[in-house]
């Protein structure tokens, strides 16, 4: 059996347990191992057939489709005992069971004991199980909902269901999306079935290529099908073998990794983005220390040795100093997936926290990764709770045990970047989560401003004239940040193109830069700059002015930044 099986059958025969909650990839095919030959089948089946195939009752309950029993005189048994259901009662569920699902658990009750009497061995499941116990405050649940709530806590802790050989499993995606009474029931256990690991898609593979195999022309064999599908569920896998098969389309591993990477993305609903990049960290300017340390973890990993590589980082600096660039550089430096954590939060209630675990499970499953949170100080929230029921407080949480579990070191590495780092919570930047705080600040030397511009046009394709253009460039072009010169090339290249040039020139140089007007605010990136120096966890990666200055000194001007701009 699988390992959650197996979890499942030890905490029943512990005599402790009725009732069990399935969740996270509960919509997968499971290994079914019979008498006969390896199968795999959907999780509903599964239980029918394997887990309960002994028990003398079994069926499954969902909302919409209504009870589906494992064989047809299991089916006939319960409308005998219907008939004398409504022969008692008056009325007639033989023609039809009620749409409302307390009515049908209210009659379920009354079938289960009748057939305890009996000394029938049963089990059944409740799919979509968060629509019969949605999440929620009791007092905003409907009637009928608090009667099927009612109904299932009386079930987990009924002495007569501990007694006798019954089991229930309510089967949902997202625990969160279950009535908290319920998965915190002392007598409920949580069983999370986790995606397929690598050596589960390798006998998942080869069983698959059996009925469908590749056509010529694949480069991918099943080992390194199983290695670069981290993340993806069986039926994924059927589909792309299917697909393939069926259409005769060899299936490359540019051709898998651009449909894991739409798979993964639709199945996030959008909450993950894979971030593609062509650059390294040799297309980064200047930041050489920074440079150095992300060098150094991305050996480490090449090594193996993920266990010297940071929990995470903390990329802070003022705006437009490329910090987004360099972790994307980085993620091309080291050759291992990296998403974007795009925004998961919602306006519905416990809909943040539900994509929020959803989001958590693919990271895991996806190890070895790297994930990205731009504009962290706004993304991740903090402890407050104040006017939001406590989504902040359970989100943060949520993300806090994620970042600080030391068995995805140099698996989940984080990337939080922000020009704030002052604003980030205290607990996700500390020693065991974003481990190095690494502060990158604008060019202040001719040096670094010529690393920049020759960066700049090796990100943007554009090409000088001449090398006079670059000492134009050194003379005008003052205190501008990245951003801004990356700005002020491709200003000056349009005007090039317009002209009918293939190079930017001089004459476009300078009459870009005299009309280019930088954003100015002054006392924000002075602040942006202070916050960043404060932050960092090396002083090599300070600019002189700033490396010998008092701690002191540093948090009395922040202080005083802060009262000049209300903030």
């Amino acid at each position: 059996m699988p390992n959650w099986a197996r979890q499942l059958s030890e905490k029943y025969y512990s005599g402790a347990y009725v009732q069990f909650v399935l969740h996270q990839n509960v919509h997968d095919l499971v290994p079914l191992r019979t008498a006969g030959p390896l199968s795999f089948v959907p999780l509903k089946e599964f239980l029918q057939k394997g887990l309960f195939g002994q028990r003398q009752i079994v069926f499954d309950y969902d909302r919409g489709g209504g009870l589906s029993f494992a064989t047809n005189e299991m089916q006939v048994d319960f409308r005998s005992a219907l008939s004398g259901y409504d022969s008692f009662h008056g009325s007639n569920y033989s023609a039809g069971l009620p749409r409302n699902p307390d009515g049908v658990l209210g009659i379920l009750d009354n079938y289960l004991r009748l057939r305890l009497l009996d000394q029938r061995k049963i089990a059944f499941s409740i799919s979509f199980a968060e629509t019969v116990a949605p999440a929620g405050d009791t007092q905003s649940l409907s009637p009928e909902d608090r009667n099927a709530l009612v109904i299932l806590k009386r079930w987990a802790h009924s002495p007569q269901f501990l007694r006798q050989d019954v089991t229930i499993c309510l089967i949902a995606e997202n625990l969160l999306e279950v009535n908290q009474s319920i998965v915190q029931h002392p007598g409920v256990a949580p069983i999370l079935i986790p995606l397929p690991d690598e050596a589960e898609r390798l006998e998942f593979i080869e069983w698959q290529l059996a009925a469908t195999p590749l056509p010529p022309g694949s480069d991918v064999t099943p080992a390194v099908l199983a290695n670069l599908t981290s993340g993806l569920k069986r039926v994924h896998l059927q589909g792309l073998l299917a697909h393939a098969h069926h259409n005769r389309t060899p299936l490359t591993v540019k051709e898998l990794s651009a449909r894991k990477r739409a798979l993964i993305e639709a199945e996030s609903g959008g909450m993950l983005e894979f971030v593609q990049t062509r650059f390294t960290l040799d297309n980064v300017s200047g930041s050489a220390g920074a440079k150095q340390l992300l060098r150094d973890a991305a050996r480490a990993i090449h090594k193996g040795r993920s266990d010297v590589v940071p929990m995470g980082y903390v990329i802070c600096g003022p705006v437009g100093t490329g910090k987004t660039f360099i972790a994307s550089c980085f993620a091309g430096e080291v050759g291992i997936p990296a998403v974007t954590l795009k925004n998961f939060r919602s306006m519905w209630q416990g809909q943040t926290e539900s994509n929020l675990e959803k989001v958590l499970a693919l990271l895991k499953a996806m190890s070895p990764i790297m994930v990205i949170v731009d504009e962290a100080d706004a993304q991740l929230g903090d402890r407050s709770s104040s006017g939001d029921s406590g989504v902040n407080n359970r989100v943060f949480a949520q993300i806090a045990q994620f970042m600080g579990n030391t068995e995805y070191r140099g698996k989940v590495i984080w990337f939080l970047l922000t020009s704030r780092p002052d604003l980030l919570p205290v607990d996700l930047k500390r020693q065991g989560r974003a481990e190095e705080h690494i502060a990158l600040f604008y060019p202040d030397t001719d040096e670094d401003r010529l690393a920049m511009l020759h960066a700049m046009l090796k990100k943007t394709g554009i090409q000088l004239g001449s090398a006079e253009v670059e000492q134009v460039f050194l003379k005008k072009a003052g205190s501008l940040s990245g951003a801004d010169i990356e700005a002020i090339l491709v200003r000056a290249s349009m005007k090039s193109v317009l002209e009918g040039d293939s190079t930017v020139g001089v004459d476009d140089l300078v009459a870009t830069l005299e009309d280019f007007i930088p954003p100015s605010y002054p006392a924000e990136i002075e602040m942006q700059n202070l916050v960043a120096v404060q932050e960092c966890t090396r002083r090599s990666l300070l600019p002189e002015r700033y490396r010998d200055m008092p701690r002191e000194e540093i948090s009395r001007q922040i202080a005083e930044f802060k009262l000049i701009l209300g903030d």
